[in-house]
Order: C-alpha cells, then structure tokens, then sequence
C-alpha cells in the first residue's frame, strides 16, 4: 500500500491528480471540438488509421496541407513539407545535400512527432550518435507523408499503384 508523501512538497503531490484530471477534461473538451468540424473531411478519418497519427496531429495536417488535389503527386507534398533532400544534376556532375528545411514547419513537425512515437530508438540509427538519429527521422517522416497524401486525396489510405513496364 502506497502511502502519502509527507514533508514540504505533500500538498504539489496531493494536488497533481485534480490538475491532470482537469487537463484531461479541457483535452476532451478540443478533441470534440475538432471532431465536429471536421467530421465532414473525409481525408480526416482516413489519415487516423496510420500509426502515430491521432486527432491532433491529424487536425494540424489537414489545416496545413489544405487541399491534396493542389500537389501534382506526393512527392510533391513531400518537397513543399521540407522533407525532400537538395539535389542538383547539370551534365556530368551530381550533387546530393541536406534537406531544403524550406516549407512547411507544422507538417514536417507532425510527420517527425509521428514517426517518434511508432519506430523504436533503435530502428534510428545513423552514422554518428545524434546527427544520424536526426537524418533517419527525417528520412522515416517521408514515407507516411506520402501515405497522408493519398488519404486526402482519396478519402482512404492505399499504396500508389506502380506502373509495369
């Protein structure tokens, strides 16, 4: 059995379930809101069903990205989110850079806070201890940003189909 704290911080302890008690009535409270203006969004339930991607975040990709039907293909959305790498071909010479960082902030920050709650620390490692966690983060975002594509578009979630040659 568990027992009260005693001392000095006893009554910031006792108080913190009312305050989380309360946080959560005022996060049920917006949910519904956003449930309500959204309920008509058929990209909006669709884009719950990728893991990682609940009502808040889902709310935030549909206020950001708007209509789907404005990008040419995904990875046009991918590009305009800052989630696409540098790249620059002229003849004979390459050259591949970091990501653009230019877009939009919001989406690439939902499609990150998404893959960090679904793909396991370990599943992002890099070539040095943080910078390539950071580049493998990035590089993981991509892949459901493409996904919400479709499900804004399409009303559903599916893979592109691909073309035989």
């Amino acid at each position: 059995m568990q027992t009260a704290p005693a001392g000095p911080y006893a009554p910031r302890v006792a108080s913190s379930p009312k305050l989380i008690d309360g946080l959560d009535a005022e996060e049920a409270l917006f949910n519904g809101r956003i449930a309500e203006r959204l309920r008509d969004h058929t990209g909006y339930p669709a884009i719950q069903q990728l893991p990682g991607i609940g009502t808040t975040l889902a709310a935030a990709l549909v206020a950001e990205i708007g209509d789907a039907h404005r990008f040419a293909s995904a990875d046009r959305l991918c590009s305009c989110a800052g989630l696409t790498p540098w790249y620059y071909e002229s003849d004979t010479a390459v050259r591949r850079g970091h990501v653009t960082k230019q877009g939009s902030k919001l989406v690439c920050w939902a499609m990150v806070e998404a893959i960090q709650c679904t793909v396991h620390p370990q599943d992002l490692r890099g070539p040095g201890p943080d910078r390539g966690r950071n580049i493998a983060k990035i590089a993981a975002a991509r892949k459901p940003l493409m996904l919400v594509y479709y499900g804004l578009r399409d009303g559903q979630i599916r893979a592109p189909a691909h073309r035989t040659a």
